[in-house]
């Protein structure tokens, strides 16, 4: 599938912490001159420019501003790419991840075939692939709040030495107490996140489901499950006290037992860019060293 680059503009998105992100950043601005092309960096960016650079760019000044881009690189590891994605939020932007980490799988794109892949970008040879995102609702009697998750919502016992006691529930359905140090409730994007750590299952980028992972519970038999994306899960807290709640490990917040908290499939997607080449299963056999052997 090919598409249209309309607008020839596109933002650059990146860890400003990371000396490979600068190391990049004045060739890619060389390649969109090369190619007609209108580069705009962030804020964060710009208020991080070496005196020396030579280059003068129009700066995303606010998230509307992603409206008139054609698309987003983001440089740096799945944190930059999760950020990357919640500032895009609803608004369609397609963003293409460059990896920059050591363990990552957000981002299809190495440093080493990054030009190779901008190109294809130039002649309008890519495809979108539509990332499920999670929508949750905390509310109680004073307020309710929203947020938006690409990898995963955890729920867990925050400072606390203890274990918690939640109960769960699928579009009302009682599904289990979960006695054990929290829950993860993930996208298929999210499942080679916390939610493979904790022992969750592998899903395919492009599937639409839900997975919830138990934290060390306190039943062994109490194990992974996956969802159909059209139900509404619900998350109660069985005891006093405050539990911590975390989006994408970036955004944190606490409730207690007189909050409500429903997580369920997002009315939108986060698009990232992908090639007719990519190959998600190379991905995973290369970063989680699948057929290798460890040293004897």
């Amino acid at each position: 599938m090919k598409n249209k680059l309309s607008k020839q503009k596109f933002g650059i998105w990146g860890n400003t912490d990371k000396d490979t992100f600068w190391s990049l950043l004045d060739p890619i601005i060389e390649w969109s001159k090369d190619n007609s092309l209108d580069a705009q960096i962030t804020t964060r960016i710009k208020d991080f420019l070496p005196d020396d650079f030579s280059h003068d760019l129009n700066v995303i000044q606010s998230a509307d501003d992603f409206d008139n881009l054609d698309f987003l690189i983001a440089l740096g590891g799945d944190g930059t790419i999760l950020s990357a994605a919640r500032a895009v939020g609803k608004r369609n932007t397609p963003i293409l991840g460059v990896h920059l980490g050591k363990l990552g799988f957000l981002a299809e794109v190495t440093v080493d075939e990054m030009f190779k892949r901008l190109d294809q970008l130039a002649v309008k040879d890519f495809s979108i692939q539509p990332r499920m995102v999670l929508k949750a609702t905390l509310s109680n009697e004073k307020e309710s709040k929203i947020f938006y998750a690409l990898n995963d919502f955890v729920i867990d016992r925050g400072d606390s030495q203890r274990i918690i006691n939640l109960e769960l529930y699928a579009d009302e359905h009682f599904i289990s107490s979960y006695n054990s140090d929290g829950v993860i409730i993930a996208t298929p994007t999210g499942s080679t996140a916390y939610s493979l750590s904790a022992g969750g299952p592998i899903m395919v980028p492009r599937l639409s489901a839900i997975v919830i992972t138990p934290l060390s519970p306190h039943t062994l038999s109490l194990r992974p499950i996956v969802l159909n994306d059209d139900q509404v899960i619900t998350v109660k807290l069985i005891e006093e006290g405050n539990v911590a709640f975390a989006v994408d490990g970036q955004v944190h917040e606490n409730f207690s037992k007189n909050t409500k908290l429903t997580i369920e499939k997002s009315s939108f997607s986060i698009n990232m860019i992908s090639f007719q080449d990519s190959n998600y299963f190379k991905t995973l056999n290369t970063k989680m060293g699948w057929g290798k052997r460890g040293d004897l």
